[in-house]
């Protein structure tokens, strides 16, 4: 896990050093244990590293393959890196580390654009190839790996976060009116390729792009989600469900405990990270770290969940860590999270991963996390009323229960500037639920969400508020090969026991069945769903800064009308809609743009 950042350029100049030096200063918090760059003609590539595996010098980057004549630099855990060496070694490569990105630079070499395709893990890679002169950037199946891509003149500069791009500058900062229109519908969700700026973009999950010299780019989808039923399981019975599911989710997570120091598991007291706490256990892995946070109950709201992740812990003995938060820390953390996120993301969770994080980096430098069961597994409240909906009319019930607002509401709450009869957002869902490979139209929202919602919030989520501390958090719910056995699981099987109905069937007997049976949690962070004192003021003076006026996103009566009752608008699924108009203008505002 590293940060990385790079330019190409295709008009005959050398790369500007000096702003890929920049861009690279910008990621210190992702790779806080060495530093790397290089440079050659057209291309400059630089690495931040945060030493996992091989934790010796032979591991740095940007790393050199001189005989095959190639560089990379790049950002991920491959899990599988130890059997990759092992086949390829088997077909004459040689290795002087035994470091994953060898094997990546190897498997290159062996496969070309196809190596991407060996790959089990989280990724984003940038080879420059000597002799042909052209750039392969690849991100992983599911996008964990974050990589933002701008074009500049006469080129094109890349990197793990979108800040860093701006570091490099040159960078077209205005509003992207569609990702604007898009954060202020979906869910705060912008997704790929575009992002809340009009000059920087992201690549796509599950992609490779080739870049020629001349500039030419080509782009290849090398994975997709499946959700629809397996002929070969047909008749398999809740059992065989079951214990495929519990197969499945354990190869996942003892993938992720392949690293050359501790891993241990944010633990929420959830029955996600609770599992993967069980199945560590029954590996046999001892003195296993587990962590958990609390805030103080603001609102009428409980801050905390210690009575299960306790319980979790007690059960399973391990080294657990509970840490409570008091409300003096708080806002600053609320300021340190919106400084690590790469894009607006409304989610309270950011500072609560954020937060969390800074004291798990103090004793780990890896972490599972449960992110993505829910997404994967059918555990969120909006899969129900899509049970019984035809297909054909899945995407506008999706829309009704899943987006904070339909568009002729979000006219009103808009600067006159930004109104538009063109609802992008209804468009985007009806293009994504028309894609084939979705049976039914719970199928097409767990596919969307998976795909889509996953990528550019959950788990955007924890890769920015982890690696803000230089920790890095491994997802066993998002293996993609769990994820395509997950896609064949009938959708009644998952909703079953108000949702994940195989997991919950699958955990008794290894999970505590307090844990199983509980309502739903999250991460509760009370005082950003009930605005108040120092929080709401941070929001007043974000809302009625200078920039904020000058940029005119939100109309200015709205706002004062919701500054006075903040608590009272809510979006579609019950979050503060005024925290959401003050995150964005925080976030921008942080990161210079005016």
């Amino acid at each position: 896990m590293c940060g990385l950042a790079g330019e190409f350029r295709f008009d005959g100049r050398p790369a500007d050093v000096g702003a890929v030096a920049r861009m690279t200063g910008c990621l210190v918090h992702r790779g806080p244990d060495g530093d790397g760059l290089w440079a050659r003609g057209p291309v400059a590539l630089g690495h931040r590293r945060l030493s996992i595996v091989d934790l010796s010098t032979a591991g740095a980057q940007p790393m050199v393959h001189p005989r095959a004549g190639l560089t990379i630099a790049y950002n991920g855990m491959v899990y599988n890196y130890r059997q990759l060496r092992d086949e390829l070694r088997g077909r004459g490569h040689e290795f002087f580390s035994t470091s994953d990105t060898e094997v990546i630079l190897a498997a290159y070499v062996e496969w070309g654009t196809r190596f991407v395709e060996h790959l089990i893990g989280m990724f984003a890679i940038a080879i420059w190839e000597h002799t042909s002169g052209r750039l392969v950037l690849a991100r992983d199946r599911l996008g964990i790996k974050p990589l933002y891509v701008a074009d500049v003149p006469g080129g094109v500069r890349f990197a793990s976060s979108l800040p860093a791009i701006l570091a490099g500058g040159g960078v077209d900062t205005s509003i992207d009116p569609v990702a604007f229109a898009s954060y202020m519908t979906f869910h705060s969700i912008v997704p790929a390729p575009r992002t809340i700026l009009s000059g920087v973009g992201k690549l796509p999950p599950a992609t490779v792009r080739v870049i020629e010299p001349d500039g030419a780019v080509h782009d290849e989808t090398y994975w997709e989600a499946r959700f629809e039923r397996d002929p070969e399981r047909a008749d398999w019975s809740d059992q065989d469900w079951q214990q495929a599911f519990t197969e499945k989710l354990r190869t996942a997570v003892e993938r992720r405990m392949v690293a050359d120091v501790p891993v241990g598991v944010l633990l929420s007291g959830g029955i996600d990270s609770s599992l993967v706490v069980a199945l560590l256990a029954e590996a046999g892995q001892q003195d296993l770290a587990t962590f958990s946070i609390g805030f103080e109950s603001a609102g009428g709201e409980s801050g905390d969940e210690f009575e299960y992740s306790d319980e979790v812990a007690r059960h399973f003995g391990t080294d657990h860590h509970r840490i409570r938060i008091p409300s003096s820390r708080l806002l600053d953390g609320i300021d340190g999270a919106i400084q690590a996120m790469s894009e607006p993301m409304v989610s309270h969770d950011c500072v609560a991963f954020f937060l969390l994080s800074q004291e798990v980096s103090q004793h780990v430098k890896v972490v599972q996390s449960g992110q993505g069961a829910d997404e994967v597994l059918g555990g969120y409240s909006w899969y129900p009323p899509l049970a019984s909906v035809p297909r054909d009319q899945a995407a506008e019930v999706y829309r009704s229960v899943f987006m904070d607002r339909r568009w002729p509401a979000l006219q009103p709450l808009l600067g006159e500037r930004w109104r538009s009869d063109d609802d992008t957002p209804s468009a985007f869902v009806d293009a994504s639920f028309a894609v084939p490979g979705a049976e039914t139209s719970v199928d097409a929202a767990l596919r969307s969400d998976t795909t889509i919602m996953l990528v550019d919030d959950p788990v955007k989520r924890v890769d920015n508020m982890t690696m803000a501390w230089g920790l890095e958090a491994r997802v066993p719910f998002l293996d993609h090969e769990f994820v395509e056995f997950a896609g064949t699981i009938p959708p009644e099987l998952k909703l079953a026991h108000g949702g994940k109905g195989v997991m919950k069937r699958a955990s008794r007997g290894i999970v505590p069945d307090s844990v199983i049976d509980r309502t739903k949690g999250y991460f509760p962070v009370p005082a950003i769903r009930q605005l108040e004192g120092p929080y709401l003021e941070r929001v007043r003076q974000a809302l009625h800064a200078p920039e904020a006026r000058e940029r005119g996103l939100f109309d200015p009566a709205t706002v004062e009308r919701m500054l006075q009752d903040p608590n009272s608008t809510r979006t579609e699924i019950g979050a503060n809609a005024l925290w959401q108009l003050g995150l964005i203008e925080m976030w921008l505002q942080h990161q210079g743009v005016r």
